[in-house]
Order: C-alpha cells, then sequence, then structure tokens
C-alpha cells in the first residue's frame, strides 16, 4: 500500500473476541487511504486466530502496560498525517473511516458520537440500564466540559506531537484533550461519527469501570489541601446527583417499561453512594 493518509490506532490487552469484532466492523469501510494497528498491552489470551483473519492489519506489542502507552506506541509506529483513534470493544459505523477523513480538515480535535449496545439479552440488567441512560455522553463531554474520550477520537500528528504523549496513571482522555485544549487547539463534535460500545453487563462490570475512572479522576485533581477539600465536597455531593438525576432515568426513552427503569434508578443511587465513599477515602489518603 502506499502511504497511508491516515493511521487507525487500536489499543488492546486480553479481549480477542471483541477486538474481532472491532476488526470486523472497520472491515466494512473504505479502508484503501489508512493503516490499521492494533498495539497490544503484551496479552496472555494469544492473538493467533484474529492475525490470521486480519492479515492486512498490524500487530505490535506494547509491553508497557496501559492504554495510554499502547496508544503512544501506535503513533510511534506510524508516519501518517491523520490519526484516527477507537478502543478494541468498540465498533465503528460502516461510514466510520470516510466521516473521519471529512472532518478532520474542520477542528485539531473531533470527539464522535458513542452509541451503547447490550451483549446479553432482554431483559437488561441495572448496570445495563444505567449504562444506555448515562454512558458516553460525548456530546456533553465536548461542548460543556471541554473534553473528550480516545475511543471515537480525530487529530493531526502535527497536534499530537505539540500536545505530547498520553499519560499513564491518570485519566488519560481528559488529561491529553484538556492539555491540547489548553494549547490553543479547537475541539467540536460530531454527531456522525459514530462508533458504538457494549454496556456493562452486571454490578461487578460497572463498579470495576467506576472504581478505575474515580482512581484516574483523582489523579487529575491534584494534591493540595484545597484540591482534597474539593474532592470531598464532591463526594459528599454525589447522593444529591443521584436525586437530581432521578427524573432523567425516569423520562429517558432509550428504557423499555418501569422495570428497567426501576433497575437503573437502584444501580444510580448504589453506584453514587459507593463513589462517594471511594473519594472520600482517596480524599483521606487511602487508596481505594
Amino acid at each position: 500500500m502506499a502511504t497511508p493518509d491516515a493511521a487507525i490506532i487500536i489499543p488492546h490487552y486480553n479481549d480477542p473476541d471483541r477486538l474481532a469484532r472491532c476488526l470486523t466492523a472497520l472491515t466494512r469501510n473504505d479502508l484503501s487511504r489508512v493503516e490499521v494497528l492494533v498495539v497490544d498491552n503484551n496479552s496472555t489470551a494469544p492473538l493467533t486466530d484474529v492475525q490470521a483473519r486480519f492479515r492486512d492489519v498490524r500487530f505490535v506489542t506494547e509491553t508497557e502496560k496501559g492504554a495510554a502507552a499502547a496508544r503512544n506506541r501506535g503513533v510511534a509506529e506510524t508516519d501518517a498525517p491523520l490519526l484516527f483513534f477507537i478502543d478494541a470493544d468498540c465498533v465503528a459505523a460502516d461510514d466510520w473511516v470516510a466521516k473521519a477523513h471529512e472532518v478532520a480538515p474542520l477542528a485539531d480535535l473531533i470527539g464522535g458520537r458513542v452509541d451503547v449496545f447490550d451483549e446479553t439479552p432482554p431483559p437488561r440488567s441495572g448496570a445495563e440500564a444505567f449504562e444506555a441512560v448515562f454512558a458516553f455522553n460525548f456530546q456533553n463531554y465536548i461542548e460543556v466540559q471541554g473534553f473528550t474520550g480516545s475511543g471515537n477520537l480525530v487529530t493531526t500528528r502535527e497536534v499530537f506531537e505539540d500536545v505530547g504523549g498520553f499519560r499513564g496513571g491518570v485519566s488519560e482522555d481528559l488529561d491529553w484533550s484538556t492539555r491540547a485544549v489548553s494549547k490553543g487547539y479547537d475541539l467540536i463534535y460530531r454527531e456522525d461519527l459514530v462508533v458504538s460500545h457494549p454496556s456493562r453487563s452486571d454490578w461487578a462490570a460497572l463498579q470495576h469501570k467506576w472504581r478505575r475512572l474515580t482512581q484516574e479522576l483523582f489523579g487529575v485533581n491534584g494534591n493540595t489541601p484545597r484540591d482534597r477539600l474539593k474532592w470531598t465536597l464532591r463526594a459528599l455531593a454525589m447522593p444529591v446527583s443521584a436525586i437530581v438525576h432521578t427524573p432523567k432515568v425516569l423520562h429517558s426513552d432509550k428504557l423499555s417499561g418501569w422495570g428497567e427503569k426501576l433497575r437503573a434508578v437502584g444501580t444510580l443511587f448504589r453506584l453514587r453512594v459507593q463513589r462517594m465513599f471511594w473519594m472520600l477515602k482517596q480524599a483521606m489518603g487511602y487508596e481505594i
């Protein structure tokens, strides 16, 4: 293939079935102008079968753990001027690559829509119902909070090299895009740049996700006494936020029937109270 004008970078660790699903979805796109790079974090699960099925995909191993290191390695492995980031458990729309090329000239960083789908048959669990309402509101992240995730991100090599790589141990998405915006790069949301992500199927999976996010968010919060006080106040506001967000669940058109809505409300309160305790422990200097 001639030198690609874009590289699709996919960090992966021990999830070959979902990676195969991700790559299958990408093959429904026009890949004539792109290089697809899977950066494996030294998985224990073999990728032999996946590699045999997708011979046009380049597989690289990064021994440093974490998606941040994997994404950085992916960028280092290609000279492509455009960088398209997607996660191994995401499913790209059939026109995702075409849309990424289309929107790339519009801004320095472009984040797209992330839909949620269930991997288990109905009825939805409380975790799945919660995720259907609250997971991956990229429009809010970008247009209100000023950052984007890296599971559906378009940028350029020039921007990436100026901002520097992703940093592990913190919320790398928030950290990287916030650094980019602080340097004056513009960030926009595109509704038509679409990937889908599986919902967390049960409480254990949802709890694992939010424990990790809480650890990462505390990493970018700061560690001064004032920062810890602010974190404490945010922690104490968690149960109140569950009350505030209950009407959003009850009026959501993404949920079917009162059973799903009540399970989602129960999970909402359970998770926010759990997060409160985690955050209070962090503010007092303990690990969670």
